[in-house]
């Protein structure tokens, strides 16, 4: 992958976010390399050393976090991503409370995701802390978002967190998360162990939970069989589907097997793109939890307040702004989401939302504070336009 990634991404924060380029700097980390094939190749441009762990792994990312901020300042934003899960959720955990940093892999797919789960509640009726949510996969994205419905939950309910995670359950590759597991679990997971009884398979989960959102974050693709969907129909009227997995290969199932499976009733969205799907005559068109929804003006809304620290509250606020985005008229296609044609417009509402949030909770530097935050944005977003001089 090398340096094809962060160049991507900050072609996306300039494109769909409008952060100018020259205030972009693509990074990768180069710490070594465990291939047997690519050490012993001569014209291998990376490291040529094994994989550096632990202690020295540590002291290297300390190092360079401690020379962006000496060289850029306290207001650089540094954007994680593709980081194993151990060392993202470690990483973000410590820099998070003295840089300016956000990890698009836990808390960017959180915040599109739960922006569709808010989008969806007008579609299904209720609020969020009235369902259920059960995931397939534990990993970064999952606990990711599993974590930011529970903050959202108790941010609209004001119940302490603890028991609104109680709303959330997770199936990872050994079967439910409970709390009989809780001694070999990861750090990250152990917040998810619920006293229940344990059992191994999604099917068996579903039966035992009863959940009306079923979220799949595994990486293992057409894992959301046949009966899994049909148990979801059997007890929702209108079972929320997401399945969040890329490429479309890995994707836990297809809309099409979502919609065929459910009667047409599932609100469903995927992490993959897919082709509108007709089904009983009516054509749907599926949403895309794609990040790119919120990132890049995610990353405006940050750069504009000049803000010094993310705190969660700015990532709701970023949900909350792409739900109010989706219309009546996107919902009767379908899509939860608004369309991704109007992405420059979106960026704005949300850099705006992001920076009024920055704002509120003392994290702006940018003084005083522009009394329209919206034009603000805008006028700050770059234009890959020319000027012509004849």
């Amino acid at each position: 992958m090398g340096m094809g990634i962060p160049v991507g991404k900050l072609s996306l924060y300039t494109a769909l976010g409008g952060v100018r380029p020259s205030a972009c700097l693509p990074i990768t980390i180069d710490v070594g390399t465990n291939n047997e094939q690519l050490l012993n190749d001569e014209f291998y441009i990376g490291l040529r050393q094994r994989r550096a762990t632990g202690e020295e792994y540590h002291e290297l990312m300390e190092e360079f976090m401690d020379a962006v901020k000496q060289i850029y300042g306290e207001k650089v934003l540094i954007q994680f991503e593709d980081f194993a899960n151990h060392n993202a959720f470690d990483l973000l955990a410590k820099y998070s409370k003295s840089h300016l940093v956000f990890n698009d892999d836990i808390q960017g797919t959180a915040s599109v995701v739960l922006a569709g789960l808010l989008s969806s509640l007008k579609v299904v009726g209720g609020t969020l802390a009235e369902h259920t949510y059960l995931f397939l996969g534990a990993g970064e994205a999952g606990t990711g978002i599993a974590e930011l419905i529970a903050l959202e939950i108790s941010k609209q309910t004001n119940a302490p967190i603890e028991e609104c995670r109680k709303k959330v359950f997770l199936v990872d590759s050994k079967g439910l998360i409970v709390s009989s597991r809780k001694n070999s679990l990861q750090p990250f997971k152990t917040s998810w162990a619920h006293e229940r009884e344990p059992v191994t398979t999604l099917l068996d989960a579903i039966k035992s939970i009863r959940p009306t959102v079923l979220i799949g974050t595994s990486g293992v693709g057409r894992a959301f069989t046949k009966e899994v969907i049909e148990a979801m129909a059997s007890f929702n009227e209108r079972p929320v589907i997401f399945s969040l997995s890329n490429p479309t290969s890995h994707s836990e199932c297809t809309a099409e097997e979502a919609y065929k499976w459910t009667q047409g009733r599932a609100v469903f969205a995927s992490g993959s793109p897919f082709d509108p799907v007709e089904y009983d005559g009516k054509i749907r068109v599926p949403g895309q939890a794609n990040n790119a929804y919120i990132f890049p003006g995610f990353g405006l809304g940050v750069v504009i307040s000049g803000a010094i620290r993310v705190h969660e509250d700015m990532l709701l606020a970023a949900s909350e702004t792409l739900a109010a985005q989706a219309t009546q008229e996107n919902f009767d296609k379908g899509s939860i989401f608004p369309p991704f044609t109007n992405i420059r417009k979106i960026s704005a509402l949300i850099a705006a939302s992001v920076a009024a949030k920055a704002y509120e909770l003392g994290l702006a530097t940018r003084l005083p504070r522009p009394r329209d935050l919206e034009k603000y944005a805008e006028s700050c977003m770059y234009t890959p336009v020319y000027r012509s001089y004849r």
